[in-house]
């Protein structure tokens, strides 16, 4: 991730300041209250029929789900996109460059604000709200050939939704508010580890292997990671006024935690809540371990970058710590077989459906439909014959 790391800027307030250390433990605030929330939302649509719930999604909301291959391939495209980013900066105009990135973020930040918040502000919209339903569809192509590009339903409320989130990007665009920062970062972190699945442990496990080598080679070998998480001016990471005591909502000195720190764990922290979750034990022994080895790890690294004053790679603590700590549990309960053999992408799920494409418009397979129509409780949208794109 271009700014997996957590470093404080040079600032008038010293790293072994009391106030400096305070203040710099809201961080890990930050990352446990996001790791929660995500892991949460990554297992509704697999496991919130049983509890009586019905959670719709879009097909564009389905999981995607990253294989051994890809988790490999990561850490190399990672680095080629860092550094082609460094370069940028170094060639152009960063001020040009941050200009560009603040729109494309400002366009992405309100999507993603938009989703976020749209289950929480459903339940403020009275009974009697006129709540209408949209679809926008775009295809390619004609007859047996025709092609789903954008199939997104939504309603009403979602574009309440999308008009708040648009006066948070508007406040993003103009001041560069902390605030507005983090609520675009905590959006996407969110909708990263919800839409984001690993298939298997051996996978994360790779994954995590690879960026920790990424994170370490990076931030120690070169001044690029830091170089660019302090010249991108998007929303890709959190900060934390390291003077807001001092200054308030004005404060300007900031300590950073990159996305990357958050949605790596987070989606192999997701894997482990599933993985408790197949075990039909009713605990969760294998999700509040990584999750207490997350907060751990993060902590570790702020008291280390305190020690010695220099911006550390979370994940150099972060990955042994999430990965350890859930191993050491499963040897001691003898149940490391079981967590290396079990497989998310092998379960057929009524609101996740494991296909290789998504149905057309038209309707899909027969026996599909009547599966599905057995196993979805409660109503649901109805998708109209011939839809027309808006």
């Amino acid at each position: 991730m271009e700014s997996s790391n957590i470093s404080a800027r040079d600032t008038e307030l010293p790293l072994r300041d009391p106030q400096g250390i305070r203040v710099r433990l809201g961080l890990p605030v930050l990352g446990w209250w996001e790791i929660r929330i995500s892991c949460g939302n990554s297992i509704l649509p697999a496991f919130s029929e049983g509890k009586g719930r019905r959670i719709e999604r879009n097909a564009s909301d389905m999981p995607e789900t990253i294989t051994s291959r890809d988790a490999a391939r990561f850490p190399i495209i990672a680095s080629c996109t860092l550094l082609g980013l460094y370069l940028f900066f170094k060639i152009f105009s960063q001020e040009y460059i941050n200009l560009l990135l603040s729109m494309y973020f400002f366009v992405l930040g309100i999507l993603a604000l938009s989703h976020t918040i749209s289950p929480f502000m459903s339940k403020f919209f009275p009974a009697n709200f006129p709540n209408r339903q949209y679809q926008l569809l775009f295809t390619q192509g004609s007859g047996e050939n025709k092609e789903e590009i954008i199939n997104y339903e939504f309603d009403t409320k979602d574009l309440v939704c999308l008009g708040l989130s648009s006066i948070v990007g508007v406040w993003y665009l103009l001041r560069k508010h902390w605030i507005a920062n983090n609520l675009f970062g905590l959006a996407f972190s969110l909708n990263g580890v919800e839409l984001l699945h690993l298939n298997n442990v051996s996978t994360g496990c790779i994954l995590l292997g690879g960026l920790f080598i990424y994170d370490i080679f990076w931030v120690f070998g070169t001044n690029v990671m830091v170089t660019v998480a302090r010249s991108f001016e998007a929303p890709i990471k959190l900060v934390f006024p390291q003077d807001l005591l001092e200054r308030g909502l004005e404060a300007n000195n900031f300590a950073m935690l990159g996305l990357g720190d958050i949605v790596i764990p987070g989606i192999f922290i997701a894997l482990l809540l599933r993985f408790d979750i197949s075990l039909k034990k009713n605990t969760h022994t294998y999700f509040y371990t990584s999750f207490a080895a997350y907060i751990f790890g993060l902590g570790l690294t702020i008291f280390i970058m305190h020690i010695f004053k220099h911006a550390q790679p979370a994940l150099l603590y972060l990955v042994p710590a999430c990965i350890g700590f859930p191993v050491l549990v499963a040897l001691a309960k003898g149940e490391v077989t079981e967590m290396f053999s079990y497989e998310s992408s092998a379960e057929i799920l009524p609101h996740t459906p494991r296909l290789t494409h998504f149905p057309t418009i038209s309707g899909s397979p027969a026996s599909l439909a009547d599966s599905m129509q057995q196993k979805l409780a409660g109503p649901h949208r109805r998708r109209p014959q011939n839809p027309s794109a808006m």
